[in-house]
């Protein structure tokens, strides 16, 4: 008994070390990961800090000033002379995939991409640079070739590895030092500059500029716009890919549950509600194109635009129902739910262009694909039940008849 006792002690006290051991040895772990975290983020703000200064340039090239541009993985690096105005800069884009054009841009007039005066790089299909200047008239321009509102020398353009660099000398317009600019990267196609995309860094890419006093500022899209896209997707998303679909499904099930009127004036509040708020949804989408001066999501657009007038024309279709009776109400009945059930395929695509052009949190999306998913399980699951319960046959009615009555049969 007394060697059982002692092996287990021993047994204990050994468990007991090899714990401890474990926890110093995890715990040591711990602060060696910290050390390296703090190592890594010590040195990544440097690396971040240095990598304007720390550009080697052709010709052993120096400029006296540099800014690390907020998006686009883009900076600019320039020197100023005060007495004539000049400024000589390099804009650099890093990470440049192949088929790519790269621009830079003063707009003298205005902040934004109209009316800006642009340098235009990229690598033609045969290897060679091409870079000249474009004045940007409208959003639908093509960067095509042109001369600037101001002087341009000495323009030139080097890729080396994924770096693209133009080169330049510059007529500061308006005798100011500060001035809009504008820096922009799209898809080359053959040798043909493309659009570029219309969504996140590549709607972020301008601010303000000062050549003499170094001081710069990046503008970012106004909150006002950003709320009103949320409002916009948020009342499209209730209206015409939620409301739309249970107002159907209240229609075609209920119904058949034998629950009186009922389910009419459910179905005609669900459909009035969400014509209601898509016609909110339809004013805030005319905001949006006022606010986005010519830049237009086309499919996304005429998709809207078909589901207002398809909504409008299915109230005003409930002022012309014919009677149950009517020749003309089976031809009524088949063109409410053609336009219905086409309107409700249409109002969850667009929903979904929706999210893509605003690409809010992944969770919104997420949760809708749930909401949607879930309309369509019931659908299927409320289907089957009704065609069950059509398919039963039904219980052939017994009529019971009175016995004779025998005084009837002596009479």
């Amino acid at each position: 008994m007394h060697t059982k006792a002692t092996a287990f002690h021993s047994r204990k006290s050994h468990s007991l070390s090899l714990f401890s051991y474990s926890s110093v040895a995890m715990a040591n772990l711990f602060k060696s990961l910290q050390l390296l975290c703090l190592l890594f983020s010590l040195l990544t703000s440097l690396s971040h800090a240095q990598s304007c200064t720390s550009g080697n340039f052709p010709n052993n090239q120096i400029f006296s000033s540099c800014y690390d541009l907020p998006v686009l993985d883009s900076s600019i690096h320039w020197n100023y002379d005060p007495s004539s105005q000049l400024v000589q800069l390099a804009y650099r884009k890093t990470g440049v995939v192949p088929s790519t054009w790269i621009s830079w841009a003063i707009n003298p007039t205005t902040r934004g991409m109209v009316g800006s005066q642009a340098l235009v790089a990229f690598q033609g299909t045969d290897g060679s640079m091409t870079v000249y200047t474009s004045p940007i008239t409208s959003y639908q321009t093509q960067l095509q070739q042109g001369s600037l509102s101001f002087p341009v020398s000495d323009l030139s353009a080097m890729q080396e590895n994924c770096d693209m660099i133009i080169f330049a000398t510059i007529q500061l317009p308006g005798n100011t030092t500060m001035v809009n600019h504008v820096w922009q990267e799209g898809p080359v196609y053959g040798n043909v500059p493309g659009i570029h995309a219309l969504s996140g860094a590549n709607m972020q890419s301008f601010g303000s500029i000062d050549f003499l006093s170094r001081k710069t500022a990046a503008t970012r899209g106004s909150g006002k716009s950003w709320d009103m896209k949320t409002v916009n997707v948020l009342v499209n998303t209730i209206s015409w890919g939620t409301l739309m679909p249970i107002g159907v499904i209240i229609a075609r099930y209920l119904k058949a549950s034998n629950t009186g009127p009922a389910w009419f004036y459910l179905h005609v509040f669900c459909q009035c509600t969400a014509y209601a708020a898509g016609v909110f949804g339809r004013a805030t989408d005319l905001i949006l194109d006022y606010r986005s001066l010519g830049i237009q999501h086309t499919i996304h657009r005429y998709i809207g635009i078909a589901l207002f007038v398809s909504a409008t024309l299915q109230v005003l279709a409930l002022f012309l129902r014919p009677k149950e009776e009517h020749k003309l109400r089976q031809i009524w009945n088949i063109y409410h739910h053609l336009i219905g059930y086409g309107t409700i395929i249409l109002g969850v695509f667009n929903v979904f262009k929706g999210f893509d052009i605003l690409k809010p949190q992944k969770k919104w999306k997420i949760i809708y694909i749930l909401v949607i998913s879930g309309l369509g399980i019931i659908s299927v699951g409320l289907e089957c039940i009704m065609t069950y319960v059509k398919s039963k046959p039904k219980k052939a009615v017994v009529h019971c008849q009175a016995p004779p009555n025998p005084q009837e049969e002596e009479a």
